[in-house]
């Protein structure tokens, strides 16, 4: 008798886990915190904005002056592929240069290595330090002003967030082929 209501527990657990949503095949899963933001247009942009759809993050910043460029310009790359394969996926991607990186900065950045703003946020209007902070608890990823520069060490990921907003995936974003890749992987979720 005790065993059975030992299984029964158990295989209403399960179920139970299995209705909490879709499992993704990820990397790894890592809670993509709130934040608030102003995209290119001016318009503001939080998490909760974001909810419910699969998108695709970089961290990038205008003076740059090596991986960013490349990156930006794969990020329009991957805009125009989602297009052609009919998927419905956000790209962001957070400026870690709040201060020098105003909107019109980021839109003239952007639109200079191809990319369009239809489905596509390039995010300032936050400090440094709260950017470091999400950089390190949602992607696990090291962020750092480089002493006596204008250029800031960090990474050079792509990440690929579920609806649910987890970050699942992570893709070296200076490498034009793993646009294929991401491209790839989104079609086996949607």
């Amino acid at each position: 008798m005790r065993r059975s209501k030992t299984l029964i527990g158990l295989a209403l657990s399960l179920m139970m886990l299995a209705a909490c949503g879709p499992n993704y095949d990820g990397d790894f899963s890592y809670e993509v915190q709130s934040f608030e933001a102003i995209n290119q247009d001016g318009e503001k942009v939080t998490k909760e904005d974001l909810d419910g759809e699969f998108w695709v993050a970089d961290l990038i910043f205008t003076n740059c002056d090596s991986v960013c460029p490349p990156m930006t310009a794969n990020m329009a790359r991957l805009q125009e592929k989602l297009e052609q394969e009919g998927l419905d996926v956000r790209l962001v991607s957070f400026s870690i240069d709040p201060e020098n990186d105003k909107p019109e900065v980021l839109k003239q950045y952007s639109a200079e290595r191809g990319g369009k703003f239809d489905n596509w946020d390039l995010l300032t209007g936050y400090s440094f330090e709260d950017i470091k902070e999400l950089s390190i608890k949602s992607f696990k990823a090291p962020l750092e002003k480089l002493p006596d520069s204008d250029q800031f060490m960090h990474v050079t990921n792509f990440y690929l967030i579920t609806p649910e907003g987890n970050a699942i995936k992570k893709y070296d974003g200076t490498k034009a082929a793993n646009m294929d890749t991401i491209v790839e992987d989104l079609k086996k979720m949607m």
